[in-house]
């Protein structure tokens, strides 16, 4: 009953089914450009060369990208260059005050903002896709066959071009995406690459049940155990340490003002993915310089630098603590919030304003973002440590999951948004306000 109703309010609204729609179309034009494959490539001997790079920044890049890298696609890197220059602008206004006083001064300030990461991101696309094209010219399939069938200037300006025209266009989609559709085009993007990976993985678990490789138990506890996690996830995601604010009553004009009490909202993980993001890309570029270079030192060196390794997983904790420490800095200024605070005759009760104020929110952010930091490095670690350690076959987690169950929230959060405010349309067009006679 409760369904039929559900899918009855969103047919009788027009807008919410137009953006729906869009952004089901917007998201099959991606997974056809995935499968489009760049000239000059020996796909096939590229494809086995890939199932053996999942410790390098190959295979993380190839996961964000839905399977596009390892087939060379024209969106075989993804969107994430784009983010990639977000967060280096973000970082850069650490550095540079005049990017901080930009974001300060709204909309025209973000307009700027966006228009230098779009140049940036094109500039990381270029040096990228030349790095790609130059180190395929250098490879070989299992079998020795070359990964590029003709190398040369070429190859290596078409790739460039042509990699790099392919995340311009996944840039404008996810705008557009954004404006026209629902959630963030960018991280529904990637979203659906990481999503669309996900039908193959359950397959070939049922493979392996149907074959005899574990049994129906372990199937079971494989199950619960991703309930359990997706359920600990959210929960988490959605923690926050609600910190009250009262307003003190002030008198502008005629009119007296404040008097209210509020909160003001600490997410446990206010850094988001972007830790473990940072922290594997730092432990896999050992590993991926390795790939390039066949010598047997540098072979046993990066080893100690892939997934299931003692060193590695021990590295990747303690850089995922740091970066969410660095991060959380970065977006959140308790000098700020409570110079804000006292600008407009907010307080904390039993906390002067001002600096004690500043002091007693970088105390508690302290601490809610070692919790955060922790369980981020607990969801991140898990699925190398039951694959690696207990031999169970468990790949729902990591940064995927946390990218997966924080854009499916925020989708949710925007339709019922929608929802609302369509709801509050309705009383205002059927109400009836008559004024005295």
């Amino acid at each position: 009953m409760l369904q039929t109703k559900g899918l009855e309010t969103f047919a009788n609204i027009p807008e919410l089914r137009r953006r729906i729609l869009f952004l089901l179309a917007a998201l099959a034009i991606y997974r056809i450009a995935v499968q489009i494959p760049t000239p000059g490539i020996n796909t096939e001997a590229l494809v086995a060369l890939f199932s053996r790079a999942g410790g390098t920044i190959f295979g993380f890049i190839d996961m964000f990208s839905g399977g596009a890298l390892r087939k060379l696609s024209i969106c075989a890197l993804g969107i994430m260059p784009y983010i990639s220059a977000s967060i280096i602008l973000q970082l850069l206004t650490v550095v540079f005050p005049s990017i901080k006083e930009m974001q300060r001064e709204g909309p025209e300030g973000r307009r700027k903002i966006a228009y230098y990461t779009r140049y940036l991101t094109v500039a990381i696309c270029l040096v990228q896709g030349f790095g790609i094209a130059v180190g395929l010219e250098k490879m070989t399939g299992p079998n020795g066959q070359p990964i590029v069938m003709f190398p040369g200037w070429g190859f290596r300006l078409l790739t460039m071009l042509t990699l790099t025209t392919g995340t311009v266009f996944l840039m404008w989609l996810g705008e557009q995406m954004t404006e026209h559709g629902i959630g963030n085009g960018i991280s529904m993007l990637i979203f659906a690459g990481i999503v669309a990976r996900m039908p193959s993985a359950i397959m070939n678990t049922i493979r392996f049940v149907k074959t005899g490789e574990f049994s129906p138990l372990v199937l079971i506890f494989i199950l619960v155990l991703v309930i359990a996690v997706v359920a600990f996830t959210v929960f988490m995601e959605r923690a926050q340490r609600r910190i009250p604010i009262h307003y003190a009553r002030r008198q502008i004009g005629r009119q007296i003002v404040g008097g209210q009490s509020t909160y003001l909202p600490l997410k446990v993980n206010m850094a988001g993915v972007i830790p473990p993001i940072f922290a594997s890309s730092v432990l896999m570029f050992p590993a991926t310089v390795a790939s390039f270079v066949p010598l047997e030192t540098f072979q046993q060196v990066a080893s100690f630098f892939r997934p299931g390794n003692f060193i590695y997983e021990f590295l990747f904790v303690g850089l995922i603590i740091f970066f969410c420490y660095f991060y959380t800095a970065i977006i959140f200024n308790p000098e700020e919030v409570a110079e804000n605070l006292q600008k407009y005759g907010g307080f904390i009760p039993g906390i002067r304003p001002g600096r004690a104020t500043a002091e007693f929110l970088d105390k508690v952010l302290t601490r809610i973002t070692l919790i955060g930091a922790l369980y981020v490095s607990a969801i991140c670690v898990l699925p190398t440590i039951l694959i690696a350690k207990f031999n169970v076959p468990f790949y729902f987690g990591g940064t995927a999951l946390l990218i997966v169950v924080g854009v499916a929230m925020d989708t949710m959060a925007q339709l019922e948004a929608h929802l609302l405010t369509r709801h509050y349309d309705g009383l205002m067009k059927q109400g009836r306000l008559r004024g005295r006679r």
